[in-house]
């Protein structure tokens, strides 16, 4: 029950997600010393792109650490990290105008994006019992329902992972489009922020692999349990 080839699965998922972070922290750091050529920093580039968005009730705020920008669509804020803030490097600008993406499509009411949110709850409740009711199930026998309840809730997990794949993709999308099309970076700059978000990218698809595989481990010991 605890030791046998299923952990493979986990380690996979384990080790395509150290690789997706390290890749990102790797590609950051690189183009973060690339400054770019018109000198705007991240902070005016988000504050201009939701601006020019008609977006005003939206704060941006400074936040401590590296990498950790996000935008919060329950307070209407965006959040750049210290490290790029007010850095004027193409990738600075670049995960600014990825983080205004994810406003833009919260000001549209972008329809992935809503129903990652309406998965939150669900997600975090079932996160809280999946496991405990699966190996609890387990230790009962198979006669008992808590294995099945166990997988169902874990798999709104998967799913979350799943949808956030299209709200991220569209808003690199967004942000390179944004940045090409208003000049605040130069069409030679183009490709180093695109690097930039792709490799943030990579986290996003490791992390739904790795929820994937656990899944699947999941229901492999649920039917070699039931034969």
């Amino acid at each position: 029950m605890y030791f046998d080839w299923t952990y493979f699965l986990v380690l996979i998922g384990a080790a395509l997600s150290i690789w997706a972070s390290a890749g990102v922290k790797s590609t950051f750091s690189k183009y973060s010393k690339v400054l770019a050529m018109r000198g705007i920093t991240a902070y005016e580039a988000a504050e201009r792109i939701l601006h020019d968005a008609g977006i005003y009730d939206v704060r941006i705020e400074r936040v401590a650490g590296n990498l950790t920008d996000h935008y919060d669509s329950s307070a209407k804020v965006l959040r750049l990290s210290d490290t790029v803030y007010n850095s004027t490097s193409v990738a600075a600008v670049g995960v600014a105008a990825h983080e205004c993406g994810h406003a833009i499509q919260d000001h549209e009411s972008y329809v992935p994006l809503r129903l990652r949110h309406f998965l939150v709850p669900i997600v975090n409740f079932g996160n809280t019992l999946s496991m405990p009711l699966f190996f609890i199930g387990l230790l009962l026998g198979m006669h008992n329902t808590l294995v099945p309840i166990g997988i169902f809730l874990f798999s709104f997990a998967v799913l979350f992972q799943f949808v956030t794949l299209p709200v991220e993709f569209n808003a690199s999308s967004r942000a390179v489009a944004i940045l090409g099309n208003s000049g605040m970076v130069m069409s030679e700059e183009l490709p180093k922020v695109k690097k930039v978000l792709r490799a943030a990218a990579y986290t996003y698809l490791a992390a739904a692999a790795a929820s994937a595989l656990q899944l699947l481990r999941l229901l492999l010991i649920a039917r070699r349990r039931r034969d």
